[in-house]
């Protein structure tokens, strides 16, 4: 039997070659560490082979150091999970990355970059020391650092002398990506340090209520999540967050709401309801691609009127045709559109425990038709073991990574994982298991009949389903 150890290299070998294969066939490349992030550089991952390829060498890699690696340090690396996040923390919030940006690739001394963003030199180097050290930034020479691939992400493409003039527009007007990582550092991470005092809290550690989250300790508030981003004193925080989930949106495939569902075999008239729809950011690429179809975006008051000045920018005539209905709903009352050919969530049901989930499901199986379909778009965990029975895993064409790494891909595949821990932390809610969904589904009327996605991105999963 060849070790555990040379199976993982040779699955490194082989995979490299496959990689290496297929950017040569698709003329894409694999990125450098060293060269700031750009979204041609992933191009390769649009094959599945390269993307499959790629997942298992960094899953292997990975699996190679937890064997390697001693295990107090191994230990370390979680228990260090709050070191890392404070010093990213710091680095984002005095722009280190856009004042890196502007000294180029030949990097600046620390004494320089703190003279720009008033931080004392001698800390602000400890920080980016441990960061370079994690592949966040580099180090080029004694106290002098440059962006690299991974904190480039955090680039607002701003010029520091806005930053330092306009604060509080630092992420107005850009790609969401360093608005999503502050919200990280700041609620979320704050909220991490509750969750044990949480769960044994005797009102809250078994409560399924959205206000018994981490969240709701740390900030000692009887409001919701959501809710308690809507108070005046708390609209720097709001608005972060409506820029960071449209990153997010940028982080999923950009065929994912068009891959979701076989929309083009629909008749034309067909209605699709996209239910808790936020600003119809899905119906926008809907309506684009399938003009025939009617396509109706159901949300709260304040979300539908924000909806109304997005498509009046955006696609005016499809309003003005009736293409599409900006509809004000609430999801835990009954359903106003009867028996369309197709109820569409997107990321609404991780919000909510089983409990509410039910609510909501069963307000839609009342009114959809023989032949409605629901079609979820949401984060499906995989357990870490190999073939754990045909009644816990995903229906579909996944194939779980290569013995002897983990089943789910291990750390590589961890971005559900992390959406799970935080749905919890914010929300008291969580992402489900492929058998957690089908259960929920079934008490709510309705049951699986397809999946779509990639076992090594637990993100980003399409469900279809029909009524029992």
């Amino acid at each position: 039997m060849f070790s555990e150890a040379r199976q993982l290299l040779a699955l490194i070998s082989d995979s490299l070659s496959t990689l290496e294969d297929t950017c040569a066939r698709n003329k894409t490349t694999i990125p450098n560490l060293r060269e700031p992030f750009t979204p041609a550089s992933e191009a390769f991952r649009t094959d599945p082979q390269a993307a499959r390829a790629a997942s298992i060498i960094s899953a292997a890699a990975l699996q190679l150091e937890a064997i390697f690696t001693a295990p107090q340090v191994s230990l370390y690396h979680i228990v260090a999970g709050s070191s890392k996040a404070a010093a990213l923390r710091v680095c984002l919030e005095s722009n280190v990355t856009e004042i890196l940006r502007e000294a180029g690739l030949e990097g600046m001394h620390v004494n320089d970059l703190a003279k720009i963003n008033g931080q004392d030199p001698m800390k602000l180097s400890r920080f980016l020391r441990y960061l370079s050290t994690c592949h966040v930034f580099v180090e080029l020479s004694p106290d002098v650092f440059a962006n690299n691939r991974i904190s480039s992400l955090m680039d607002t493409h701003k010029s520091v002398r806005d930053l330092l003039a306009q604060p509080e527009e630092k992420y107005t007007n850009t790609n969401g990506m360093a608005a999503f990582v502050g919200h990280h550092l700041d609620e979320t991470f704050k909220s991490a340090a509750y969750a044990w005092e949480t769960l044994v809290d005797p009102e809250m550690g078994k409560s399924s209520e959205t206000t018994a989250a981490p969240f709701n300790k740390v900030y000692n508030t009887k409001e919701t999540f959501f809710s308690y981003y809507e108070l005046p004193e708390q609209i720097d925080r709001r608005r972060r967050f409506g820029i960071a989930m449209q990153g997010v949106e940028k982080m999923q495939p950009p065929s994912a709401i068009l891959n979701a569902f076989d929309w083009d075999k629909l008749p034309s008239e067909s209605v699709v309801v996209d239910v808790g729809g936020g600003v119809g950011a899905a119906c926008l690429s809907l309506s684009e691609h399938f003009p025939g179809l009617r396509l109706v975006v159901q949300d709260l008051p304040g979300i539908i009127d924000s909806a109304h000045e997005v498509w009046s920018k955006r696609n005016p005539k499809a309003i003005s045709s009736g293409q599409v209905l900006l509809q004000v709903h609430d999801f835990f009352t009954e359903q106003p559109q009867k028996q369309p050919a197709v109820y569409f969530f997107k990321h609404v049901l991780h919000n909510w425990s089983d409990e509410k989930c039910k609510e909501i499901l069963i307000r839609l199986r009342e009114s959809a038709g023989g032949a409605t379909r629901l079609v979820l778009m949401e984060s499906l965990i995989s357990y870490s073991c190999h073939n754990p029975g045909a009644d816990y895993t995903v229906p579909s064409n996944h194939v779980e990574a290569p013995k002897p790494l983990l089943a789910n891909f291990g750390t590589v595949n961890e971005m559900g994982y992390v959406l799970d821990m935080i749905m919890f932390l914010i929300l008291n809610s969580q992402e489900r298991t492929f058998r957690g969904m089908d259960l929920l589904l079934r008490s709510s009327g309705w049951k699986i009949v397809g999946v779509r996605g990639q076992a090594f991105d637990s993100s980003f999963f399409q469900i279809e389903a029909e009524p029992i």
